[in-house]
This record gives structure tokens, C-alpha cells and sequence, in this order.
């Protein structure tokens, strides 16, 4: 079967296994060693080698901790001390002992623990021994000390090497490169040199690493030296490890059938050759004339003589190896190009000749390149692939090699949070951050989102009609925070009292810690897409009480022509997230719970604003908040089949209140509200959230709305949002015709996704709950985008996941039964209650007084009822709150629209309805969240069935304080407000007053 460039090597699994696998390397450690040798040369290697400091440093440089410890021996005795005291994984002896031969002490070690690696350490070539084959027994290898402490380094890195070998090749496939040389000398030499440049590549690859875990697991996938000294070691070394040999570098003459044979490296390298044509080969010898034998076989060759032998080493590393980047040659050896990275070498791939192409891919360097750099699923995978596969046809080699790439770094980057690096930017990175504390609630639900949408492939693989993504990220960590804080003296009692103008303004004149500007700089060179500039505290979206709303969110154009302007306008929306934490509503709210403003620390989430430019005017085709349970059902829905609250644009009219459309995800077609043309002429959606991409100054201020606009959906009509998601209503006929286009003024009733299914968006909300709810381990709410696209672009809808919060309010705690008898004795009674217990302490009811109620006064009544709120927090007085409509919505004609402070003292809520003002609870609003988080019980009196509220009690008690629409009265003895969770009906039953 042919292949194309759409067929790719690799599963998403596996990639997603390459660093679980990483986990389980090198787990085997030289952590203590026994370095035996007389006073002499124990003070010469540390004062000198400075061999301590070296290990330190070493492992410090490469992030790794607990350094391996010397125990020091100058005797036999002091030596089978320290072994019977400590667990040693490494003896290293000098050849010159004081009271015993090296050999000798080797044999009894060697008697007494087998297994564990004795080598040894000469001050020179030794001397042939008669003894041979007894050595070999009980001395691992030898080496010769000229002082370089790089060959310390590098006897712990091959003795850990040939620990691990066996279980990380069998595992991950980690390489293996074959070092064969029986002279002690040169073995000294080059191995430091070999380990100096697997480090070295490494290293460089770790620095393009996307955070610390990435690189450290990255370091434990270098490939591995092993040493052979004997023909019959290096056959049978190649023979074990043959799949997973990058490369081997061999002397000519060593032992073979136990004596010396010149000619031991040719046979070695040819019978290699046969078995693996594609491994890069390096015969060395201190004889020239070996070079043409070298070329037979073929392979490349060193004289050992050389004055530059060791950059010749390095070079064959770099050149042939993988190591350093990739050249592009032309099949004569001109060079094109280089590639650093993976993402420059696709990038280079999709652009180079097809002779260079074919040159590179015929002799396996690709898949060779990506082993040297860990790369090693996705390089197995690679390299039996052959021009045949693609019938010969390169530009399809080509795009498939391209599309592999692409599909590998786009995986990478869609499982880790990233640090951000400005030296190496990567602008299709999906996730990073830029500081070192925390990312803050709604930060570390965005990352459970990233994750989940990597985890389960069922999410993509069920809903192929969806491009399903949680929008490109960046999160300035709460560090950045503390450190703007205390720079700028903003920490402080007083800062607590000031108004939220004042606030705002002392935290815009503060600068932002330089590093971050540099970073914004760096980050907005690339970036030039909306930004929404959102908070994430630590205090949001927690599991036991979580805020919502009571900070800033910013929405920036960014598409000024001068950078330095673009940057200004990102700090400033930043510097307003920090400031909101000390707003009004947060402090309210805080006084709510056990940590208090002072505690809270904030992070800021940089993310891509989800929509599309619609000519100066930015949005996306809906927004909307899922909700797993569902507080308010109704036939034939459950509490558990969840509630969606969706409208066109920006999600601002969903999470203040605004009209929405709300629907079960389970039973989409489902809409008491649009049951008749009426209906939905009355609750159908008429304004809606966009972002206005003029450049004319941003100012980010008190309120985030400075950028945003409110728009008619009868001036959008000939938008593609508005044109999918509403009919045409037909006024001769008093009917709405359904359809794409048609005469007649637009009314939004999203019928096509609904009622037609132009995409699945209800079923994927229904599963994408499923997932977090299981996820989370508690109901939860999903806050989401939707972008559509012209048919002519072939894109499916992007359905962009933007934040996942823990639902509250429906404690697990033993539910109060309501008895007849309590209702008969209410003053209240809801069939649709929210919360669950009993609380029995209130004596203080406010209520907005029924016979004065006027709907285009909600205003003057929110300012009304927050004067009373202040005082009754002032005597520290909880109160019961009664009134018609939405509350706490932004839109005033549909409740009153009191902000979290102007009722930061409340203890239970009414809502009533009048025959001006019938609406149904926003339970996808921030302030509907805040109150089920606080555990305020929430009432709606629906006027239907068994709803009442007797207001001719309520009227008649005495009143503590009036004003013109609101009043305060005040019960001797406390009333009892009883919800029972289960079943959402509640009872506030009458006290003697």
C-alpha cells in the first residue's frame, strides 16, 4: 500500500509515552565511591584535580541533584571498612597502594561482592602482567591518571552507563555508540572527550527543553558509551545492543581469541557493516597507512597521533553522529543549510532540493539526528521506512517526514506548560509561563483542561466534525505579582481603605519588574492576535469555595503598528489584574471566607482571545458556561444531565446575566422559554459582546470595558455568526421562518445547532462534562468559544475551552426533611431552591417594596440596597434579601444589578417575579457562582404550583430603615430558613415577632 504525507509513523499514545518511559531511566545511581590510594595521591587529586569541586559543579550544571560522595582509603583495612559500613556502588584504586598490591585488593573485593565495579587508576601505561586473564577477573578496566578530572567524570558516567544499559535500551530505545580500544592510555583520553560531547549535545537540547521536568528527563535519555577491550566483547556487545547502535568508534589492533591481532578493527567494522549499513563508523590508529584500509570497509578514520585528535573526535560526533545540528548537504557535499532544532529542520526539510532530500533520507540521517537528540520514538519509527513505502515519489517522502515533525512538536507542546525563554521563543508553543510560583486557580484549571484534552482521545476521535482546543497561553506566575507588589510599596492596611479609582491608579503608575518587560517585548514581537488579559488568584476556582468575577479581565486589540505601544497596553491590563485584587467586590467577598485579602496572591493568564475580525468589530460566534448540575430542571430533565447557558459573542452577556438562551445537552431541542413565537420574540438575545479593533488609545482603567462594545443584533444581521445562529421573523405571518438567509429582522434562536445539528457542540458539552466531573471529582462549570468558519476555508467549528471551575452549593451533607406542617408555617416556599441545611440566626429581612417597584429604576435600587448592606455588615448582621428579577444581573431590564459588594453581608435570597419582570436565574452568571460558593441560599418564587411568598406578612413587619423602593424590617426572634438539597425546595418559616 502506498503511503502519503498524510500517513504518519506514530500514535498520539506513544508520543504521550515517551516521557512516562523516561521516568523509569538511569535508575540505577553511583551515589558513594571508594576511591583507594596512598596520602600522596589523595591530596594531589583534590588539590589539584580539585575532583570535589568538579562532581559538584558538574552536576549542578546539569541539574542533577546528590552529587556521587568519595570515601577516601589510604589502607586495605580503611578500605573493607568503609565497604562493610556503606553501601558502595563504585571502587576506584590507585595502581601504587601502601600495604598491598592494587591486584591484589581488587581479587578480594571482587571475592566478597562480585558484582560490584573495581577499576583501576595508573600514573602510567602499566606494565604487561603474566597473570592476564586473573586481572581481567578482578579489575573491570584500567585507566591511566594524568590529573584531568574529566576522566573521573567520566568513569561514573560509564559505570552507570553499564548499570542501566540493559533496561533502558529494552524500554525506550536509548542509543548506545560502541567504544572499542584495549590501550589504557588513549581509552583515557578519548573517553572524557566522547562523555564531554554526549553532555555537551545534550545540554544544548535541554536548553530548548520547555521546562525543567523536560529537560531533566531528556538528560537521562543520552545515548550510552560502552567499552569493549577484545574483539569477542565488541561482537558481543554489538550483537545485544544492535538495534539501538548509533555509531562505533574502534582501534585496530587489540586482542582477539586471546592475542594480539592487527588487523581485529578492519574484521570488527566490516562484519558491522554488513549487519547495519547505515551506523557511521570510526576506525583509529597510530598508524597512517590504516587509512586506506579504513576507506574499504567504508569507514572514516583518525590518526591517534594527530595534535588534534580530540577535535577530530568531535567533529566525527557533529558530522556523523547526529550531534550539533543538521547539515543539509547536496550528494557532492556542498552545504545549504543547518538546522538547530526541531522546529528549524522542519522547516528546512519542506524547502530543500530533492537531490538533498533523497541524499539524507536514503542514508537514514534524519531518524540518526533525531536519536542523538532523544528523539527516540518517533526516530524508531523513521528509520525502516524507505523510498518504496512512497513508490519512489519524494515530495510525498517529503511531506510525510514534514507532517511527522510537525505532528511530533505539536504534540510536545500540547502536553507541558512551557517556561518561557526569550532567547528561544517558540510562538506555536500552546502553553507557557513566565515565573516560578503558582498559576492561580483559573490557571490551574486551564492546564487540568490542556492535559485532558491530551489524555483522552476520545474527546477528539468522537467529535471529528470539531477542532477542539484550549486557546494559546501565557500565565504570569504569582512571584511576578509579590515582586511588583513589594517593589512599588503596595502592600499595606491603607491600600484597603482607598476607593477602586484610587487603587487602580496607585498600581498604574508602578512598573512591572523589568525581566517581565523584556519577556512581554519578546513575546508580543510574535504574537499579534487579541489578547484577553485575565486574573487567575489563588483563591479562584478552588474546590471549597471558589470566587468568580470579582477581578479584572482585559480585552486588547494588539494590533497597534508600534510595539512599544502594544506593550504599554498589555502592562497596563496586567497592572489592572493586580490592582482588582484589592477592589471593592474581592475584599467583600473575602471577608466571606477564612483567608483574607492580604493572604491572596494573584497570577495573569495572557490568553488568545477566541473570535473572528467581522470588519473593525472582533467576536466569536457564542460563548457560553456548562454546568454538570443542573439546580433548576425541569421534565423530563435531571439535576445530574447538566444546563448550558449559550449566547452570540463574547461571553460577557453570559457570565453577567444577560439574556441567554439556556438548554439541556442531553435534550438540546428541549426550550420551554421558546415554546411560541411570543416567547421567543421576548427572550430571544438582542445585544450582544464584541471588541472593537479600531487603534485608537487603549486605556485600561477602574472597568475593563473600555475596548468592548455593545452591539444590535439587527446591525450584525449580515454577519456569519448571526446568519447561522438566528431565523428570519416573518411579521405579516407572526412566524419565525427557520434557515440560513431569508427576508425579515433577525431573532437569534440558535435553531441550527439545536433543533438541525450543523455541529455537534451539545454532545461534545455533554461528554466534555462527563470528563472534567470525573476529573474533578465534583460537578463542575466549563466556560467555552465557539468560532465558525466559511465553508470556502475547509475548517471545522473551534470549540475553545476557556476555563473549568468546581461547582458549590449542593453540599454533601445529610439533607433537612420539610415537613407539610413547616409549610404551612412558612412565610416562603420554592420548589426551586439552591443550597442545602438549615439556618436558624436571622432576624433582618431587606426587600424591595412590591408597590414601588419600578423596572427602569433597578439601578437607584441596587445603590439603595447596598447603603443598607453597609450598615447591617457594620452592626455584623446577616440578612434575608427579597426582590423581583435576575439578581446581580448587568443588564438592568432583567433584575437588579447590585455587584457583589452592595450584598457582601447577605444570608439568603428571594426572587420574585412581577408582571414586568419574569425571568428565569442565570445560574452561568459569576455572581450565581459566588453565591452557591458561599453557601447563600438562593429561592425563586416562579408564581406557578406550590411557590409562595406571603407578602402581606413581610409587609407587616417593622421597618429598622426605609428609602424609596427598598425597606429593612427587623423579627424580635430569629427566623428559620430550611432547604432540603435533594429535592431543591425550601421553606423560610415564621418566627413570633
Amino acid at each position: 500500500m502506498r503511503a502519503t504525507g498524510s500517513d504518519l509513523p506514530f500514535e498520539q499514545g506513544e508520543l504521550n509515552d515517551r516521557f512516562r518511559v523516561f521516568f523509569e531511566l538511569m535508575q540505577r545511581k553511583v551515589r558513594d565511591i571508594l576511591l583507594v590510594s596512598t596520602l600522596y595521591d589523595a591530596c594531589v587529586m583534590e588539590e589539584d584535580g580539585r575532583l570535589v569541586e568538579r562532581i559538584i559543579n558538574e552536576y549542578r550544571g546539569l541539574n542533577l541533584s546528590q552529587p556521587p560522595r568519595i570515601n577516601w582509603a589510604s589502607s586495605a583495612e580503611e578500605a573493607f571498612q568503609v565497604l562493610e559500613r556503606k553501601q558502595i556502588d563504585l571502587v576506584i584504586s590507585m595502581l601504587l597502594l601502601a600495604d598491598i598490591d592494587a591486584y591484589e585488593l581488587a581479587g578480594r573485593i571482587k571475592e566478597r561482592q562480585p558484582d560490584l565495579p573495581v577499576l583501576l587508576l595508573s600514573h602510567g601505561v602499566p606494565e604487561p602482567r603474566p597473570d592476564l586473564e586473573k586481572v581481567r577477573r578482578c579489575v573491570d578496566r584500567t585507566f591511566v591518571w594524568t590529573g584531568n578530572a574529566d576522566l573521573m567524570l567520566a568513569l561514573i558516567k560509564s559505570t552507570e552507563d553499564r548499570f542501566n544499559v540493559v533496561p533502558d535500551t529494552e524500554s525506550a530505545g536509548v542509543r548506545v555508540i560502541l567504544f572499542v580500544e584495549d590501550s589504557p592510555l588513549y581509552r583515557s583520553s578519548l573517553l572524557p572527550v566522547l562523555y564531554k560531547e554526549v553532555v555537551k549535545q545534550i545540554q544544548a537540547v535541554m536548553e530548548q527543553g520547555l521546562n525543567d521536568e523536560h529537560k531533566l528527563l531528556t538528560m537521562r535519555a543520552r545515548p550510552k558509551i560502552l567499552i569493549a577491550e577484545t574483539f569477542e566483547e565488541a561482537v558481543e556487545l554489538f550483537a545485544r545492543f544492535q538495534p539501538f547502535v548509533l555509531g562505533v568508534i574502534s582501534d585496530v589492533r587489540f586482542p582477539r581469541g586471546g592475542r594480539m591481532d592487527d588487523d581485529a578493527g578492519v574484521q570488527l567494522l566490516q562484519r558491522v557493516k554488513r549487519e547495519r549499513f547505515d551506523i557511521p563508523l570510526l576506525l583509529t590508529s597510530s598508524d597512517p597507512s590504516n587509512e586506506g584500509r579504513a576507506s574499504a570497509i567504508p569507514a572514516f578514520f583518525l590518526n591517534k597521533n594527530s595534535p588534534t585528535l580530540h577535535d577530530d573526535i568531535r567533529a566525527f560526533l557533529k558530522d556523523h553522529l547526529g550531534f550539533g545540528s543538521f547539515v543539509f548537504r547536496m550528494p557532492d557535499g556542498r552545504e545549504i543549510c543547518r538546522a538547530s532544532n526541531m522546529r528549524s529542520l522542519e522547516r528546512a526539510i519542506a524547502s530543500i532540493p530533492a537531490e538533498s532530500f533523497c541524499h539524507h533520507w536514503n542514508r537514514n540521517d534524519f531518524s540518526r539526528w533525531l536519536f542523538a537528540r532523544t528523539e527516540i520514538i518517533l526516530a524508531s519509527k523513521l528509520r525502516p521506512i524507505t523510498a518504496a513505502d512512497f513508490e519512489e515519489n519524494v515530495e510525498d517522502m517529503r511531506r510525510f517526514l514534514v507532517s511527522s515533525i510537525r505532528r511530533r512538536r505539536r504534540w510536545e507542546q500540547q502536553t507541558v506548560v512551557a517556561d518561557f525563554d526569550r532567547d528561544a521563543f517558540d510562538p506555536e508553543l500552546e502553553f507557557l509561563r513566565i515565573g516560578k510560583g503558582s498559576l492561580g486557580g483559573k490557571g490551574r484549571g486551564l492546564v487540568f483542561l490542556f492535559r485532558l484534552l491530551r489524555k483522552e482521545r476520545s474527546l477528539h476521535n468522537g467529535f471529528p466534525e470539531l477542532e477542539i482546543v484550549v486557546p494559546q497561553t501565557l500565565i504570569i506566575t504569582t512571584d511576578v505579582f509579590e515582586s511588583f507588589v513589594e517593589n512599588n510599596g503596595l502592600k499595606g492596611a491603607a491600600l484597603l481603605e482607598r476607593s477602586d479609582d484610587e487603587v487602580a491608579d496607585r498600581f498604574q503608575r508602578g512598573d512591572l519588574p523589568q525581566s517581565l518587560q523584556e519577556d512581554l517585548a519578546v513575546y508580543l514581537q510574535h504574537v499579534t492576535y487579541p489578547l484577553a488579559v485575565r486574573s487567575s488568584s489563588i483563591l479562584e476556582d478552588v474546590h471549597s469555595q471558589p470566587f468568580a468575577g470579582l477581578y479584572r479581565t482585559c480585552m486588547l486589540p494588539n494590533n497597534d503598528p508600534k510595539l512599544e505601544v502594544r506593550l504599554d497596553q498589555l502592562a497596563s491590563a496586567i497592572k489592572l489584574v493586580y490592582a482588582s485584587t484589592y477592589f471593592r467586590g474581592a475584599r467583600s467577598f473575602a471577608r466571606r471566607i477564612p483567608l483574607g485579602v492580604e493572604e491572596d496572591k494573584m497570577a495573569v493568564i495572557v490568553q488568545r482571545l477566541v473570535g473572528r475580525a467581522y470588519g473593525e468589530h472582533f467576536y466569536p460566534a457564542l460563548s457560553g458556561v456548562a454546568h454538570s448540575y443542573n439546580y433548576y430542571p425541569f421534565s423530563p430533565m435531571k439535576p445530574e444531565d447538566g444546563i448550558v447557558h449559550m449566547a452570540l459573542g463574547l461571553g460577557k452577556t453570559v457570565v453577567e446575566g444577560g439574556k441567554v438562551l439556556r438548554f439541556c445537552p442531553k435534550y438540546p431541542r428541549v426550550l420551554p422559554l421558546f415554546s411560541s413565537v411570543e416567547a421567543i420574540l421576548a427572550n430571544s438575545q438582542k445585544e450582544f459582546y464584541s471588541l472593537h479593533l479600531d487603534c485608537t488609545p487603549v486605556k485600561c482603567g477602574t472597568h475593563e470595558d473600555s475596548t468592548l462594545e455593545v452591539r444590535r443584533v439587527v446591525d450584525a444581521s449580515g454577519e456569519e455568526p448571526v446568519l447561522l445562529f438566528s431565523d428570519a421573523y416573518l411579521p405579516d405571518e407572526h412566524r419565525i421562518r427557520e434557515g440560513f438567509g431569508g427576508p425579515g429582522p433577525r431573532v437569534v434562536t440558535f435553531s441550527s445547532l439545536l433543533k438541525y445539528n450543523a455541529f455537534p457542540l451539545p454532545a461534545f458539552v455533554n461528554e466534555i462534562l462527563k470528563f472534567g466531573r470525573k476529573g474533578m471529582g465534583c460537578p463542575v462549570e466549563i466556560e467555552f468559544s465557539v468560532n465558525v468558519f466559511q465553508p470556502s476555508e475547509k475548517r471545522p467549528p473551534e470549540v475553545a475551552l476557556l476555563q473549568i471551575r468546581p461547582m458549590t452549593g449542593q453540599e454533601v451533607f445529610p439533607a433537612p426533611q420539610i415537613t407539610d406542617d413547616e409549610i404551612r408555617r412558612a412565610f416562603c416556599h420554592s420548589a426551586h431552591a439552591l443550597g442545602n441545611g438549615v439556618k436558624e440566626d436571622i432576624r433582618d429581612i431587606v426587600f424591595v417594596k412590591p408597590q414601588d417597584f419600578d423596572v427602569s429604576r433597578t439601578r437607584e435600587i441596587a445603590r439603595e440596597i447596598g447603603s443598607m448592606n453597609a450598615q447591617l455588615a457594620a452592626e455584623n448582621r446577616k440578612y434575608l434579601l427579597i426582590g423581583p428579577g435576575r439578581w446581580g444581573s448587568a443588564d438592568r431590564w432583567l433584575g437588579i444589578p447590585v455587584e457583589w459588594a452592595d450584598i457582601a453581608n447577605v444570608e439568603a435570597i428571594v426572587e420574585t417575579t412581577t408582571d414586568d419582570l419574569q425571568v428565569e436565574p442565570s445560574q452561568g452568571s459569576h455572581f450565581f457562582h459566588n453565591i452557591a460558593s458561599l453557601g447563600i441560599n438562593y429561592l425563586m418564587i416562579t408564581g406557578d404550583g406550590e411557590d409562595f411568598l406571603q407578602w402581606q406578612w413581610v409587609l407587616s413587619l417593622p421597618r429598622v430603615r426605609e428609602s424609596a423602593h427598598v425597606a429593612w424590617s427587623r423579627c424580635e426572634q430569629p427566623f428559620v430558613i430550611k432547604v432540603e438539597g435533594e429535592k431543591s425546595r425550601g421553606v423560610i418559616l415564621r418566627p413570633s415577632c
